[in-house]
């Protein structure tokens, strides 16, 4: 099996790395020289940036600048599709995004990811390149994220609701951890963030439940799952966020 070390990433535009990973496996916050995008072909990821977290199903894939420090988390057994992309290709407004991954977007990354390092830039290995970094720049943002504090008081805060997003902690106690009074802490989490901390909670959640979904949880599990009080409360709050019921979300 191809290790990252093994790869020359210099030789061609896209180079990609196959592996599996096990449930709990935590690759550190580390960055690359190249774009990297991350994608599962089954499990569930959690990558974390300064800025933003994301949780990342097998229908989408995270785009991850080159030099964007990251952290990386596999919530069960993940079977990874790495591709390393030529700076060159880097996007307008270069920050972590993610992509949905169709069938032929996930096609060509299957494809890809079984190619030689050496693979022939001007025959059939070549083209399919070429189509793949065709879609992957016109896909567009998909909108799935929440936005993290700089403040390590607040990020400590953060990822404990990442971790266990159906913690039902109020403010006082999320401001004890913080280590700042109520008033200190909810001004700084909402200019860090953009966002008062209920609602920045109920983004995780959502986050958290697009993923459980896509493993084949039912409704009602999920929703007691991300710390939601009955189902009917849940599937209120995902049709106002996703415009669809969670019944009828296709992943």
């Amino acid at each position: 099996m191809k290790r990252t070390f093994d790869l020359d990433l210099n030789r061609r535009p896209v180079v990609a790395l196959a592996d599996e990973y096990p449930a709990g496996f935590v690759d550190n916050a580390h960055s690359h020289e190249r774009i990297q995008l991350l994608y599962a072909s089954s499990g569930v990821m959690s990558v974390v940036t300064d800025t933003t977290s994301f949780v990342i199903p097998p229908q989408r894939a995270v785009w991850i600048p080159s030099r964007i420090q990251h952290e990386v988390s596999c919530r069960g057994p993940v079977s990874l599709r790495t591709l390393y992309i030529d700076p060159q290709y880097e996007r307008d407004d270069p920050e972590c995004h993610i992509v949905e991954v169709g069938p032929l977007l996930k096609a060509l990354i299957l494809e890809v990811a079984q190619f030689d390092n050496d693979y022939d830039l001007s025959g059939r290995e070549g083209q399919i390149v070429r189509l793949l970094i065709s879609e992957l720049l016109a896909s567009p943002k998909v909108p799935y994220a929440a936005p993290m504090p700089s403040d390590p008081r607040l990020v400590r805060v953060c990822r404990e609701i990442i971790e266990n997003p159906s913690d039902q902690r109020d403010i006082d106690k999320w401001a004890d951890l913080a280590g700042m009074s109520r008033r200190t802490f909810t001004r700084a989490f909402k200019r860090e963030t953009g966002m008062g901390v209920a609602l920045w909670r109920q983004q995780v959640r959502l986050l958290e439940a697009l993923s459980l979904l896509s493993t084949g949880s039912n409704v009602t599990n999920v929703a007691l799952d991300v710390g939601y009080d009955s189902a009917s409360a849940f599937c209120a709050m995902f049709q106002r966020a996703f415009g669809v019921s969670p019944s009828k979300y296709v992943f």
